[in-house]
């Protein structure tokens, strides 16, 4: 018997490369299952009456409108360093599909984390998130704040399989071309595609209280740290392949090419010529767990900077599988 499915409504909302995906709606969407073509949704009304539900609910305003509560002028505390939200990449409170998703983030940690080279609990790993992207502080392990945002990945977690295998759980992969990602082929798009809700000069747009971006920044002061995910190519793509334009995509179908997307990415992360936050450390003290195109030596190969940020991968892939190696990226 074919179970009922609730539709979401988050592809009518105003989203170009980050979204800020400010929505209070009760019906949030989730992933496809593996026998139906539809997507589950999770329905906001469902979270308990209760003590844990209350933190359930703080805990999804925390990912929506995260600069608002602990943001530079935060009224909870004041924890990041910019006024970007945790839905800006992991959008829809962290439940759409192939954007980031956060779904099986509670029943994934512990993990290990080659940028610390160490095993990180769940809680490390929200930190790393506000301490990097948000060029923040990290918030007490014991905080109301903390609590919340376990208390929800908690909650969103019954929705999806134990073992993390579902439609929509990572991003898109890309095909890698034979050529490098191109700045200047990047400008181009990003001109046509992004620079009319972020600016021709990445700046974002504010909200109507600035109390955060209906755009978030792409560089610049307020933008997200060097070493952060969204600053490596690969990343940065498989993302924007189905997450942009927002008005041109639905999950699982993309409207730009796999080169285009690299393209956008490598204009984005260009750091000669976007000023970016400092960052507090160059991570990935372990050779062997750094990504590909993570843009910092040493690593484990003879290729240069420069081939590990903008590509062609398929001889740094090929040379990894050569000697037994898994690539990461």
């Amino acid at each position: 018997m074919k179970k009922t499915i609730l539709i979401g409504l988050f592809s009518a909302l105003p989203i170009v490369v980050f979204n800020s995906c400010n929505t209070s709606n009760s019906q949030t969407l989730a992933n496809k299952t593996a026998d139906d073509d539809s997507y589950i949704t999770i329905d906001t009304s469902k979270i308990p009456d209760d003590p844990f539900g209350e933190s359930v609910r703080y805990g999804r305003e925390l990912m929506l409108k995260t600069a608002y509560y602990i943001g530079p002028n935060g009224i909870k505390g004041k924890y990041l360093g910019n006024k970007m939200n945790c839905t800006n990449c992991h959008q829809d409170a962290g439940t759409k599909p192939y954007a980031f998703n956060l779904m099986s983030s509670h029943d994934n940690y512990p993990q290990y984390r080659g940028r610390e080279n160490k095993v990180l609990t769940l809680a490390e790993r929200v930190n790393n998130c506000i301490m990097r992207p948000h060029s923040g502080k990290p918030l007490p392990l014991d905080s109301k704040e903390m609590v919340a945002f376990l208390s929800y990945f908690k909650w969103i977690s019954k929705f999806v399989p134990k073992d993390g295998d579902f439609k929509g759980a990572k991003n898109l992969e890309i095909e890698f071309p034979d050529v490098a990602a191109s700045p200047e082929r990047g400008k181009a798009l990003f001109i046509e595609n992004c620079a009319r809700c972020h600016g021709n000069n990445g700046e974002g747009q504010y909200n109507a209280d600035k109390s955060g971006y209906t755009y978030p920044p792409l560089w610049g002061q307020y933008g997200y740290q060097p070493g952060s995910s969204m600053h490596r190519v690969i990343k940065q793509a498989q993302w924007l392949k189905s997450n942009m334009p927002y008005d041109k995509v639905s999950p699982g179908k993309p409207y730009l090419t796999d080169l285009q997307v690299l393209d956008i990415a490598a204009y984005v992360n260009d750091d000669s010529v976007h000023d970016r936050p400092n960052p507090k450390t160059f991570d990935y003290p372990n050779k062997m767990g750094k990504p590909i195109d993570y843009a910092h030596s040493p690593f484990s190969d003879n290729f240069s900077e420069q081939q590990h940020k903008y590509g062609p991968y398929k001889p740094i892939i090929a040379y990894w599988k050569k000697n037994g190696w898994k690539a990461v990226y």
